[in-house]
């Protein structure tokens, strides 16, 4: 018998973390399970064996969340590849899928809605299609059980706020966490900074606002500062794990250093930040008064191990965690010294 979870917003109102493990599109590109390009997750009908997998992997380095495989599973995505008939079977079976290890982990069910491409402000036939996209996702999420739905990656303000005016519209309740995405200026593309993007979503009945993807932890720092001082409740901060800075603000705009062309998407990995940076970023988001903790694009089991422990917490894959001790080079045993003086690099 499934035991009752406690629900997101109790949660937040009683000032816990939540940790929400995300990054699934760029992980299966890795594996080979999805195509960099349309980045439409086909990977859900073609091997749903495998998303259960890489939900379990979350949960087991302490997700508190299963986020539903639908992000860029939007009629628009669908469309690019001509699967367009397969556009509700393939949102089912991510919900069911993500509610089926939600239940079996005690963990929160999300479904997800995201930037749909089309979005143009001040066109009506735009805005019809794009509350269209997300009224059927939306419905879809509440009947296969979703405990809450993301709205996530909006550069706009208004495509956010369609949004999220959709989920309580067709949600029936279910609260909605909505993260816009950081611009090179830090104001939406449609003329608004990001942090009152963030207490407009607020005010409008979000339960929880912040910033997701593009950014790296160096350069989503002030943004969040900025969206804290903002926003009154909880916030949300899910940077990419790459290291972007002030001549590089955004992991799109990495150059591969020995030909001068796009790194972006598919020779980002020189470009990833280290474990160590999560454990240190999760430190300082906590301090800021972040309460919505997640990792996007990039984002790897270890990396949310490694948020969770920084948090104070052990999740089973933390029985795993490195441990130099158990290696012979500090075992002081008198057996050991030869192997040890030949290990390291003598500079």
């Amino acid at each position: 018998m499934t035991t009752k979870v406690k629900g997101l917003v109790e949660r937040l109102k009683d000032g816990e973390d939540i940790i929400v493990a995300e990054g699934y599109l760029f992980e299966f590109e890795r594996r080979g399970y999805l195509r960099a390009g349309c980045f439409v997750p086909e990977v859900v009908l073609e091997h749903p064996e495998l998303v259960k997998v890489m939900h379990e992997e979350f949960v087991h380095a302490g997700s508190d969340v299963v986020e539903a495989f639908t992000y860029y599973a939007h009629r628009e995505k669908l469309k690019v590849i001509g699967r367009e008939n397969d556009l509700e079977i393939l949102n089912r079976k991510a919900l069911k899928i993500a509610r089926e290890v939600a239940n079996e982990t005690n963990t929160l069910m999300a479904g997800n809605i995201s930037n749909t491409t089309i979005y143009e402000p001040g066109n009506k036939e735009s805005e019809e299609k794009v509350r269209e996209i997300f009224k059927e996702q939306v419905e879809w999420a509440v009947e296969e059980g979703a405990d809450y739905i993301i709205g996530e990656t909006y550069q706009d303000g208004g495509e956010a706020m369609l949004a999220l005016e959709c989920i309580k519209k067709y949600g029936k309740g279910t609260p909605a966490v909505i993260t816009i995405s950081p611009t090179n200026d830090g104001i939406s593309y449609d003329g608004v900074p990001l942090e009152q993007v963030a207490r407009k979503l607020e005010d409008a009945g979000a339960a929880c606002v912040g910033i997701n993807c593009y950014r790296g932890p160096d350069t989503m720092r002030p943004l969040i500062q900025k969206v804290r001082a903002a926003c009154k409740g909880p916030i949300a901060c899910l940077p990419s794990l790459y290291r972007t800075n002030d001549q590089v603000k955004s992991m799109v705009d990495f150059k591969d250093h020995v030909t001068g062309e796009s790194a972006y998407p598919a020779d980002m990995d020189p470009y990833l930040i280290s474990r160590r940076r999560v454990t240190e970023f999760t430190k300082e988001l906590k301090e800021l008064g972040v309460q919505y903790f997640g990792l996007c694009c990039g984002n790897k089991a270890y990396f949310t191990r490694a948020m969770a422990e920084a948090l104070g917490r052990k999740p089973p894959a933390s029985r795993y965690s490195p441990d130099m001790s158990q290696h012979f080079t500090n075992f002081k045993d008198g057996e050991h010294e030869r192997a040890t003086r030949n290990f390291y690099v003598k500079t």
